[in-house]
C-alpha cells in the first residue's frame, strides 16, 4: 500500500512559489542573453571557417544555461520545477536543430569566389556576365565582387568570400604586388588561388595563372605599326598601362622587342620619352629600364589620364614630331582618348594607333577610321579556361597548363590563350561571324 505523502504547509507552498518565480526569472533572462550573444556568434563565425566554432559556442552556452538552472533547482521539488527544466531542454533542442540547418547551408555555400578590378571599364563588366553564364548550367556556385581600383577593397573582398566558404578564388588584381596579401589570406585557409588575366606578383600564395600571351599582345601592336609605316623618321608616341600591373610591363616588353630595331634604323623617332630615346639602342630592357620609360608614358589604364598625357606631349612637341605619326596605345579605352586628342590637333595629318580588348566602342572607332587596330583577346575563351580550371580543382583533379610565368617569388603554372589582330579588314570575320558581337550593334559595317 502506497504511503500517503503529507500535504505541505501554507508556508512551504509560498516558499516553493517564490523559488519557482526565481527559476522563471533566470530562465527568461537566459533567453534574452541568447539574443545578445548572436552578434558575438556572428563575429566568431566570420573568423572561423566551417561550422565547428558555431557548434562549440552554442553548446557551451547551453551547458552554462543548464548548469545555472541546475543550481537553482537543487533545493526545489515537485512537478512544476521538473516541467520548467523539461521546457528549457526542449528549447535547447530546437536551437541545436537550427544550428544543424545552418551547417547544411554552410556546407552547400559558395564554391568559387571571383574578384575583378573595376566596374569602370567595359572589359570587366563583360567578364562578369561571361563568368555568370559559364556556371549557369553547373552545380557549382559563385559570387563576383569588384575592387574598384583599391587594394584595400580587394583584401576585404577576399575576406568576405573566405568567410562564405569558397574552395577556389579567381582574382584579377588591381595591383599585382599589393594583391599578395589578399592571395595569402586565401591560401592560409587552404583555398586554391587562380590569378586571372593579370598576374599576382611577389608571393608564393598563387597556384595558377590564366592569361593571354601578354608579350604576344605587345608584339602584335608593335608589328602593326611597322607594317603600316611609310618612309623614315616617323614620330613614334609611346604609351603604357599602369606600372602596378605586371601585364603592362609584358605588353611593353613585347612591343619594344619588335619596335626597337626600327627605332635604331631610323624608321621611327621617339617623340615623347627621353628615357626611351636614351635606350633606343638597347634591344632587351631590364624591368627597371622599362619602369623608367613607363614613368614618363603611363596612362594608369585611365582614359582621362591618357588625354592629359597626350595633350602635354603634343603641346611640347615641335613641328618635326607632328604630321604623320605612329602611336603605341596600350588598350582600347586609352586608345580612343589618345586618338581623339591627336585628331583635334591641326598639325597632325594622320595617325596609326594600336589598342587591345576589342571593346565595342573601339570596334566602332575602327569602322569609322578613328582607331587603326585592336588586339582581340577572346575573353570567352579566357573565362572558359579559368572556370574549367576551377571546376577541375573542385572535382579533385589537377588542371592542365601550357607554360609558366615567374612572379618574382615562384614560377606560376599558366594556361595561355592566343590573340588575334583585328582591323577594318577583318572585323566581320573575327567578331561578327564568330558571334562575339552582333552586326546590329554597329553602324557603317558592310
Amino acid at each position: 500500500m502506497q504511503k500517503r505523502r503529507d500535504q505541505p504547509s501554507a508556508a512551504k507552498k509560498i516558499d516553493r512559489i517564490k523559488k519557482f518565480q526565481t527559476i522563471l526569472i533566470i530562465y527568461y533572462s537566459m533567453r534574452l542573453q541568447r539574443v545578445s550573444l548572436e552578434g558575438k556568434l556572428t563575429l566568431e563565425i566570420k573568423f572561423e571557417r566551417g561550422n565547428k566554432m558555431l557548434e562549440v559556442v552554442k553548446r557551451s552556452r547551453l551547458l552554462m544555461m543548464t548548469g545555472l538552472l541546475s543550481v537553482v533547482l537543487a533545493g526545489c521539488n515537485g512537478d512544476t520545477e521538473a516541467n520548467v527544466v523539461e521546457d528549457a531542454e526542449e528549447d535547447n533542442t530546437e536551437e541545436v536543430e537550427e544550428d544543424s540547418d545552418t551547417n547544411e547551408d554552410s556546407d552547400g555555400g559558395l564554391d568559387v569566389g571571383i574578384i575583378l578590378p573595376t566596374r569602370d571599364e567595359p572589359r570587366w563588366v563583360q567578364d562578369e556576365q561571361r563568368f555568370m553564364d559559364a556556371l549557369a548550367d553547373s552545380d557549382y556556385t559563385t559570387e563576383i565582387l569588384f575592387s574598384q581600383g583599391s587594394s584595400a577593397n580587394e583584401l576585404q573582398n577576399v575576406e568576405t568570400l573566405v568567410s562564405k566558404g569558397i574552395d577556389v578564388l579567381i582574382m584579377s588584381p588591381h595591383d599585382g604586388d599589393a594583391a599578395g596579401a589578399a592571395a595569402q589570406a586565401a591560401a592560409d585557409e587552404g583555398i586554391t588561388v587562380i590569378s586571372y588575366d593579370r598576374l599576382i606578383t611577389s608571393t608564393e600564395a598563387v597556384d595558377y595563372y590564366v592569361t593571354f600571351d601578354s608579350v604576344a599582345v605587345g608584339e602584335a601592336q608593335g608589328q602593326y605599326l611597322i607594317d603600316n609605316a611609310e618612309g623614315s623618321d616617323i614620330p613614334l608616341y609611346l604609351y603604357a598601362g599602369a606600372s602596378s600591373d605586371n601585364n603592362a610591363f609584358l605588353f611593353f616588353e613585347g612591343a619594344w622587342s619588335v619596335l626597337q630595331p626600327k627605332i635604331a634604323d631610323g624608321t621611327f623617332v621617339i617623340a615623347n620619352s627621353s628615357e626611351a630615346d636614351a635606350l633606343s639602342d638597347t634591344a632587351e630592357l631590364t624591368r627597371d629600364q622599362m619602369g623608367s620609360i613607363m614613368g614618363q608614358i603611363t596612362t594608369n589604364w585611365d582614359p582621362n589620364e591618357a588625354i592629359n598625357r597626350a595633350q602635354t606631349h603634343l603641346t611640347a612637341a615641335g613641328d618635326d614630331f607632328k604630321g604623320d605619326v605612329a602611336i603605341l596605345a596600350p588598350n582600347d579605352g586609352t586608345a580612343r582618348s589618345i586618338a581623339d586628342t591627336f585628331s583635334a590637333d591641326s598639325d597632325i595629318t594622320s595617325y596609326t594607333i594600336t589598342g587591345q580588348d576589342a571593346e565595342m566602342a573601339s570596334i566602332q572607332y575602327i569602322i569609322d577610321g578613328k582607331q587603326s587596330m585592336t588586339v582581340f583577346k577572346d575573353v570567352r575563351r579566357l573565362v572558359e579556361d579559368a572556370m574549367g580550371m576551377a571546376i577541375t580543382i573542385l572535382d579533385g583533379d589537377t588542371p592542365e597548363t601550357t607554360g609558366s610565368y615567374n612572379n618574382g617569388a615562384k614560377d606560376v603554372e599558366a594556361m595561355q590563350s592566343e590573340v588575334i589582330v583585328v582591323d577594318e579588314g577583318n572585323v566581320q570575320s573575327e567578331l561578327i561571324d564568330s558571334g562575339y558581337y552582333e552586326a546590329s550593334e554597329f553602324t557603317g559595317l558592310d
